[in-house]
Protein backbone atom coordinates (compact mmCIF):
# COMPACT_ATOMS: atom_id res chain seq x y z
CA UNK A 1 0.00 0.00 0.00
CA UNK A 2 1.36 3.65 -0.86
CA UNK A 3 2.57 5.43 2.44
CA UNK A 4 1.21 8.78 0.29
CA UNK A 5 -1.05 10.15 -2.30
CA UNK A 6 -0.55 12.06 -4.93
CA UNK A 7 -3.21 14.89 -5.47
CA UNK A 8 -4.21 18.35 -7.45
CA UNK A 9 -5.34 21.08 -5.02
CA UNK A 10 -7.33 23.99 -5.45
CA UNK A 11 -5.10 26.72 -3.96
CA UNK A 12 -6.46 29.90 -5.11
CA UNK A 13 -9.18 31.08 -7.43
CA UNK A 14 -8.50 29.49 -11.22
CA UNK A 15 -5.21 27.94 -9.18
CA UNK A 16 -4.04 24.42 -8.68
CA UNK A 17 -0.94 22.73 -7.79
CA UNK A 18 0.30 19.33 -7.20
CA UNK A 19 0.47 17.94 -3.65
CA UNK A 20 0.72 14.82 -1.49
CA UNK A 21 -0.60 13.59 1.77
CA UNK A 22 0.06 11.17 3.63
CA UNK A 23 -2.01 7.94 3.40
CA UNK A 24 -4.30 7.38 6.33
CA UNK A 25 -4.76 4.47 8.63
CA UNK A 26 -7.85 2.20 8.09
CA UNK A 27 -9.76 1.03 11.01
CA UNK A 28 -12.87 -1.21 11.33
CA UNK A 29 -15.28 1.60 10.20
CA UNK A 30 -13.36 3.21 7.50
CA UNK A 31 -12.34 2.48 4.30
CA UNK A 32 -9.75 3.89 1.26
CA UNK A 33 -10.37 4.16 -2.17
CA UNK A 34 -8.17 4.16 -5.52
CA UNK A 35 -9.68 6.33 -7.80
CA UNK A 36 -10.04 5.21 -11.00
CA UNK A 37 -12.03 7.79 -12.75
CA UNK A 38 -13.28 11.62 -11.66
CA UNK A 39 -15.68 13.26 -14.24
CA UNK A 40 -15.38 16.71 -14.25
CA UNK A 41 -19.04 18.93 -13.21
CA UNK A 42 -20.49 21.46 -14.74
CA UNK A 43 -20.59 23.26 -11.47
CA UNK A 44 -16.60 22.61 -11.07
CA UNK A 45 -15.92 25.36 -13.81
CA UNK A 46 -17.78 27.83 -11.48
CA UNK A 47 -16.65 26.53 -7.95
CA UNK A 48 -12.97 26.39 -9.52
CA UNK A 49 -13.55 30.24 -10.36
CA UNK A 50 -14.29 31.46 -7.01
CA UNK A 51 -12.06 32.22 -3.98
CA UNK A 52 -10.97 29.80 -1.45
CA UNK A 53 -13.20 30.41 1.74
CA UNK A 54 -11.58 27.45 4.02
CA UNK A 55 -8.27 26.80 2.74
CA UNK A 56 -6.88 24.63 -0.14
CA UNK A 57 -9.14 21.86 -1.55
CA UNK A 58 -9.17 18.96 -3.23
CA UNK A 59 -11.66 19.02 -5.84
CA UNK A 60 -13.59 16.18 -7.63
CA UNK A 61 -17.10 14.57 -6.61
CA UNK A 62 -17.82 12.38 -9.50
CA UNK A 63 -15.64 9.54 -8.25
CA UNK A 64 -15.22 5.52 -9.02
CA UNK A 65 -12.60 3.54 -7.76
CA UNK A 66 -11.45 -0.04 -6.78
CA UNK A 67 -12.00 -0.54 -2.58
CA UNK A 68 -7.85 -0.97 -1.64
CA UNK A 69 -8.46 -1.36 1.63
CA UNK A 70 -11.31 -1.70 4.41
CA UNK A 71 -12.29 -2.56 7.75
CA UNK A 72 -14.33 -5.14 8.43
CA UNK A 73 -17.51 -3.37 9.67
CA UNK A 74 -17.32 -1.08 7.30
CA UNK A 75 -17.76 -4.03 4.44
CA UNK A 76 -20.57 -5.58 6.70
CA UNK A 77 -22.17 -2.25 6.60
CA UNK A 78 -21.84 -1.55 2.98
CA UNK A 79 -22.60 -4.74 1.68
CA UNK A 80 -18.78 -4.74 -0.46
CA UNK A 81 -15.69 -6.44 -0.55
CA UNK A 82 -12.00 -5.03 -1.06
CA UNK A 83 -11.25 -5.23 -4.99
CA UNK A 84 -14.67 -4.05 -6.12
CA UNK A 85 -15.71 -1.20 -8.11
CA UNK A 86 -17.81 1.33 -6.73
CA UNK A 87 -19.06 4.43 -7.17
CA UNK A 88 -18.91 6.94 -4.59
CA UNK A 89 -21.41 9.79 -3.52
CA UNK A 90 -20.20 12.98 -2.56
CA UNK A 91 -22.91 13.51 -0.01
CA UNK A 92 -20.85 12.35 3.88
CA UNK A 93 -24.64 12.50 5.65
CA UNK A 94 -25.16 11.87 9.14
CA UNK A 95 -27.11 8.52 9.02
CA UNK A 96 -29.53 10.11 11.66
CA UNK A 97 -32.24 11.90 10.11
CA UNK A 98 -35.36 12.12 8.39
CA UNK A 99 -33.72 12.92 5.39
CA UNK A 100 -31.27 9.99 5.39
CA UNK A 101 -33.59 7.44 6.47
CA UNK A 102 -35.26 8.42 2.90
CA UNK A 103 -32.22 8.37 1.09
CA UNK A 104 -32.54 11.73 0.28
CA UNK A 105 -28.64 12.85 1.63
CA UNK A 106 -28.68 15.90 -0.28
CA UNK A 107 -30.68 17.33 2.40
CA UNK A 108 -29.10 16.54 5.41
CA UNK A 109 -27.34 19.56 7.34
CA UNK A 110 -23.82 17.59 7.77
CA UNK A 111 -23.20 17.35 4.49
CA UNK A 112 -24.81 20.52 2.75
CA UNK A 113 -22.82 23.35 2.85
CA UNK A 114 -25.03 26.31 1.43
CA UNK A 115 -26.41 26.02 4.76
CA UNK A 116 -23.24 24.65 7.24
CA UNK A 117 -20.02 26.06 7.17
CA UNK A 118 -18.63 23.02 8.56
CA UNK A 119 -20.44 20.80 6.25
CA UNK A 120 -18.28 17.30 4.81
CA UNK A 121 -19.10 16.96 0.93
CA UNK A 122 -16.49 15.07 -1.48
CA UNK A 123 -15.13 18.21 -3.61
CA UNK A 124 -16.03 20.54 -1.40
CA UNK A 125 -14.03 20.38 1.84
CA UNK A 126 -10.93 22.18 2.93
CA UNK A 127 -7.90 19.47 2.86
CA UNK A 128 -6.47 21.34 5.34
CA UNK A 129 -8.98 18.86 7.76
CA UNK A 130 -7.64 15.21 8.65
CA UNK A 131 -6.99 12.94 7.11
CA UNK A 132 -7.14 15.39 4.04
CA UNK A 133 -8.15 13.56 1.35
CA UNK A 134 -11.66 14.59 0.24
CA UNK A 135 -11.64 15.40 -2.88
CA UNK A 136 -11.61 12.81 -6.14
CA UNK A 137 -8.29 14.57 -8.01
CA UNK A 138 -6.09 12.04 -6.28
CA UNK A 139 -4.93 8.98 -6.27
CA UNK A 140 -6.70 7.60 -3.17
CA UNK A 141 -9.63 9.01 -1.56
CA UNK A 142 -10.92 8.53 2.45
CA UNK A 143 -14.24 7.10 3.12
CA UNK A 144 -15.29 7.19 6.65
CA UNK A 145 -17.90 5.50 7.86
CA UNK A 146 -20.81 7.37 6.39
CA UNK A 147 -19.63 7.47 2.92
CA UNK A 148 -22.70 6.37 0.74
CA UNK A 149 -21.10 3.77 -2.26
CA UNK A 150 -22.91 2.15 -4.74
CA UNK A 151 -21.07 -1.57 -6.14
CA UNK A 152 -21.08 -0.65 -9.93
CA UNK A 153 -23.24 -3.70 -12.06
CA UNK A 154 -20.52 -6.30 -13.94
CA UNK A 155 -19.89 -5.40 -17.44
CA UNK A 156 -20.19 -1.48 -16.45
CA UNK A 157 -16.41 -0.17 -17.40
CA UNK A 158 -15.03 2.87 -14.29
CA UNK A 159 -15.47 5.43 -17.10
CA UNK A 160 -18.51 3.86 -18.13
CA UNK A 161 -19.88 4.47 -14.47
CA UNK A 162 -17.77 7.89 -14.26
CA UNK A 163 -21.34 9.04 -16.18
CA UNK A 164 -22.95 7.85 -12.99
CA UNK A 165 -23.78 10.82 -11.26
CA UNK A 166 -25.18 13.02 -14.04
CA UNK A 167 -27.41 10.43 -15.09
CA UNK A 168 -28.66 9.94 -11.16
CA UNK A 169 -29.39 13.57 -11.94
CA UNK A 170 -31.22 13.11 -15.40
CA UNK A 171 -32.82 10.07 -13.13
CA UNK A 172 -33.75 12.53 -10.24
CA UNK A 173 -35.12 15.34 -12.19
CA UNK A 174 -37.08 13.63 -15.12
CA UNK A 175 -38.47 10.90 -14.07
CA UNK A 176 -38.85 11.29 -10.10
CA UNK A 177 -39.15 15.08 -10.24
CA UNK A 178 -40.93 15.95 -13.69
CA UNK A 179 -43.08 12.45 -13.63
CA UNK A 180 -41.81 11.65 -17.32
CA UNK A 181 -43.69 8.46 -18.61
CA UNK A 182 -45.00 7.26 -21.51
CA UNK A 183 -46.45 9.48 -23.76
CA UNK A 184 -44.76 12.81 -22.50
CA UNK A 185 -43.49 15.66 -24.37
CA UNK A 186 -39.85 17.09 -23.37
CA UNK A 187 -37.53 20.37 -23.86
CA UNK A 188 -34.64 20.30 -22.69
CA UNK A 189 -32.54 23.28 -22.74
CA UNK A 190 -28.71 22.34 -23.12
CA UNK A 191 -26.54 19.98 -24.27
CA UNK A 192 -24.34 19.52 -21.66
CA UNK A 193 -23.66 15.81 -20.06
CA UNK A 194 -26.78 16.67 -17.61
CA UNK A 195 -29.16 17.64 -20.65
CA UNK A 196 -28.24 14.35 -22.53
CA UNK A 197 -28.63 12.27 -18.99
CA UNK A 198 -31.96 13.78 -19.15
CA UNK A 199 -32.56 12.64 -22.58
CA UNK A 200 -31.59 9.19 -22.02
CA UNK A 201 -33.58 8.90 -19.37
CA UNK A 202 -36.73 10.67 -20.63
CA UNK A 203 -36.29 8.38 -23.87
CA UNK A 204 -36.22 5.45 -21.32
CA UNK A 205 -39.10 6.25 -19.19
CA UNK A 206 -40.97 6.03 -22.68
CA UNK A 207 -41.20 10.48 -23.90
CA UNK A 208 -43.21 10.17 -26.88
CA UNK A 209 -41.52 13.37 -28.02
CA UNK A 210 -38.19 14.75 -27.27
CA UNK A 211 -37.00 18.72 -28.19
CA UNK A 212 -33.48 19.55 -27.11
CA UNK A 213 -31.97 23.32 -27.69
CA UNK A 214 -28.84 24.75 -27.90
CA UNK A 215 -26.35 27.43 -29.42
CA UNK A 216 -24.17 27.24 -32.83
CA UNK A 217 -21.02 26.26 -30.45
CA UNK A 218 -23.00 22.97 -29.20
CA UNK A 219 -23.74 21.60 -33.06
CA UNK A 220 -21.63 18.27 -31.89
CA UNK A 221 -23.42 18.09 -28.59
CA UNK A 222 -26.51 18.44 -30.61
CA UNK A 223 -25.69 15.44 -33.31
CA UNK A 224 -24.98 12.95 -29.94
CA UNK A 225 -28.25 14.58 -28.90
CA UNK A 226 -30.06 13.42 -31.61
CA UNK A 227 -28.03 9.64 -31.82
CA UNK A 228 -29.31 9.84 -28.24
CA UNK A 229 -33.04 10.02 -29.37
CA UNK A 230 -33.85 13.68 -29.74
CA UNK A 231 -36.35 13.93 -31.89
CA UNK A 232 -35.73 17.31 -32.56
CA UNK A 233 -32.50 20.07 -31.36
CA UNK A 234 -32.76 23.85 -32.28
CA UNK A 235 -30.18 25.97 -32.25
CA UNK A 236 -31.26 28.84 -30.18
CA UNK A 237 -29.29 31.71 -31.96
CA UNK A 238 -30.41 30.45 -35.88
CA UNK A 239 -34.27 30.29 -35.24
CA UNK A 240 -36.64 31.45 -32.46
CA UNK A 241 -36.79 28.67 -30.19
CA UNK A 242 -40.42 29.16 -29.08
CA UNK A 243 -42.13 29.40 -32.45
CA UNK A 244 -39.93 26.03 -33.55
CA UNK A 245 -41.38 24.46 -30.51
CA UNK A 246 -45.17 25.68 -31.40
CA UNK A 247 -44.59 24.15 -35.10
CA UNK A 248 -43.60 20.93 -33.55
CA UNK A 249 -46.36 20.47 -31.22
CA UNK A 250 -48.74 21.83 -33.36
CA UNK A 251 -49.45 24.49 -31.30
CA UNK A 252 -50.23 22.56 -27.80
CA UNK A 253 -46.67 22.54 -26.41
CA UNK A 254 -44.64 20.36 -24.02
CA UNK A 255 -45.56 18.76 -20.82
CA UNK A 256 -42.30 19.50 -19.58
CA UNK A 257 -39.65 21.96 -19.71
CA UNK A 258 -36.34 21.26 -17.70
CA UNK A 259 -33.56 23.52 -18.16
CA UNK A 260 -30.12 22.24 -17.60
CA UNK A 261 -28.39 25.07 -19.10
CA UNK A 262 -26.63 26.31 -16.25
CA UNK A 263 -26.35 29.91 -16.33
CA UNK A 264 -29.16 30.85 -19.06
CA UNK A 265 -31.04 32.21 -16.11
CA UNK A 266 -34.49 33.53 -16.64
CA UNK A 267 -33.65 33.11 -20.40
CA UNK A 268 -34.27 29.46 -19.77
CA UNK A 269 -37.41 30.20 -17.42
CA UNK A 270 -39.29 32.31 -19.50
CA UNK A 271 -38.50 29.89 -22.59
CA UNK A 272 -40.15 27.43 -20.39
CA UNK A 273 -42.85 29.06 -19.33
CA UNK A 274 -44.40 30.04 -22.66
CA UNK A 275 -43.40 26.34 -23.91
CA UNK A 276 -45.26 23.88 -21.81
CA UNK A 277 -48.91 23.52 -22.61
CA UNK A 278 -51.91 25.82 -21.44
CA UNK A 279 -52.59 24.64 -19.00
CA UNK A 280 -50.64 22.27 -16.35
CA UNK A 281 -47.44 21.94 -17.14
CA UNK A 282 -44.17 20.87 -15.38
CA UNK A 283 -40.44 23.41 -15.26
CA UNK A 284 -37.83 22.10 -13.37
CA UNK A 285 -35.16 24.56 -12.69
CA UNK A 286 -31.98 24.81 -11.81
CA UNK A 287 -30.99 27.50 -9.19
CA UNK A 288 -28.80 30.40 -9.57
CA UNK A 289 -28.01 34.01 -7.68
CA UNK A 290 -31.39 35.51 -6.89
CA UNK A 291 -30.52 38.84 -8.19
CA UNK A 292 -30.77 36.73 -11.79
CA UNK A 293 -34.60 36.12 -10.98
CA UNK A 294 -35.39 39.87 -9.93
CA UNK A 295 -37.81 39.26 -12.43
CA UNK A 296 -39.26 36.04 -12.10
CA UNK A 297 -42.61 35.62 -13.87
CA UNK A 298 -44.65 34.02 -10.97
CA UNK A 299 -47.98 35.14 -12.73
CA UNK A 300 -47.45 33.46 -16.01
CA UNK A 301 -46.85 30.64 -13.66
CA UNK A 302 -50.01 30.80 -12.01
CA UNK A 303 -52.06 31.38 -14.81
CA UNK A 304 -51.03 28.40 -16.59
CA UNK A 305 -51.01 26.67 -13.53
CA UNK A 306 -47.42 25.61 -13.74
CA UNK A 307 -45.65 22.77 -11.37
CA UNK A 308 -41.91 24.18 -9.98
CA UNK A 309 -39.62 21.71 -9.18
CA UNK A 310 -35.75 22.59 -7.90
CA UNK A 311 -33.23 20.58 -9.83
CA UNK A 312 -31.18 19.59 -7.20
CA UNK A 313 -28.82 16.84 -6.96
CA UNK A 314 -30.20 13.20 -6.57
CA UNK A 315 -31.30 10.43 -3.88
CA UNK A 316 -29.90 7.05 -3.67
CA UNK A 317 -32.67 5.24 -5.54
CA UNK A 318 -32.15 7.42 -7.97
CA UNK A 319 -28.32 6.54 -8.54
CA UNK A 320 -29.36 2.88 -8.35
CA UNK A 321 -31.58 3.22 -11.19
CA UNK A 322 -28.43 5.16 -13.05
CA UNK A 323 -26.63 2.13 -12.98
CA UNK A 324 -29.00 0.02 -14.08
CA UNK A 325 -29.19 2.52 -17.15
CA UNK A 326 -25.37 2.30 -17.53
CA UNK A 327 -25.34 -1.80 -17.76
CA UNK A 328 -28.18 -2.21 -20.32
CA UNK A 329 -26.21 -0.66 -22.89
CA UNK A 330 -29.43 0.59 -24.52
CA UNK A 331 -28.07 3.95 -25.08
CA UNK A 332 -24.64 4.57 -27.23
CA UNK A 333 -22.90 6.38 -24.26
CA UNK A 334 -19.98 6.02 -25.09
CA UNK A 335 -20.34 9.35 -27.16
CA UNK A 336 -20.42 11.38 -23.93
CA UNK A 337 -17.38 10.89 -22.63
CA UNK A 338 -15.41 12.69 -25.07
CA UNK A 339 -12.05 13.15 -23.42
CA UNK A 340 -9.94 12.04 -20.85
CA UNK A 341 -7.60 13.50 -19.20
CA UNK A 342 -4.44 12.69 -16.45
CA UNK A 343 -4.32 14.33 -12.75
CA UNK A 344 -1.72 16.88 -14.05
CA UNK A 345 -4.29 18.11 -16.34
CA UNK A 346 -7.28 19.03 -14.21
CA UNK A 347 -6.74 22.42 -14.84
CA UNK A 348 -7.46 22.11 -18.73
CA UNK A 349 -9.64 20.00 -17.91
CA UNK A 350 -12.07 22.41 -15.76
CA UNK A 351 -11.28 24.95 -18.05
CA UNK A 352 -12.76 22.65 -21.04
CA UNK A 353 -16.39 21.65 -19.64
CA UNK A 354 -16.31 25.39 -19.35
CA UNK A 355 -15.86 26.01 -22.87
CA UNK A 356 -12.26 27.07 -22.68
CA UNK A 357 -9.72 24.78 -23.31
CA UNK A 358 -10.67 21.42 -25.65
CA UNK A 359 -13.33 21.33 -28.25
CA UNK A 360 -16.31 20.04 -28.51
CA UNK A 361 -16.10 18.71 -24.38
CA UNK A 362 -19.43 16.75 -23.40
CA UNK A 363 -18.15 14.55 -20.45
CA UNK A 364 -14.32 14.70 -18.80
CA UNK A 365 -13.03 11.60 -17.56
CA UNK A 366 -9.72 12.96 -15.21
CA UNK A 367 -7.83 9.44 -14.77
CA UNK A 368 -5.37 10.35 -11.71
CA UNK A 369 -3.09 7.40 -12.95
CA UNK A 370 -2.83 8.39 -16.41
CA UNK A 371 0.70 9.37 -16.67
Amino acid sequence: MAESSLTMVKVGAGKMEPREFAVPEIDEDSALLKMEVAGICGSDVGNYAKPLTAGPMIMGHENVGIIAKAGKKFLERKGVKEGDLVLLEHYLPCMQCEWDHKGEYRHCESTDWHYNPDAIRYGYTSADLSPHLWGGFSHYLYMPHNAVVHKVPDGVTAELAGLATPMGNGVQWSLIEAGIGYGSKVLIQGPGQQGLCNLVISKQAGADLIIVTGTTRDAKRMEVAKALGADYVIDVLKEDPLERIKEITGGVGVDVSIDCTAGAGTAAIDLGVEAVKRRGGTLVIQGNEDPVFKDFPIGRITLKYITLKSARGHSYRALELALAQLASHRFPLEKMTTHTMGLSEVDYAIKSVGGKGAADVIHVSVLPWKE
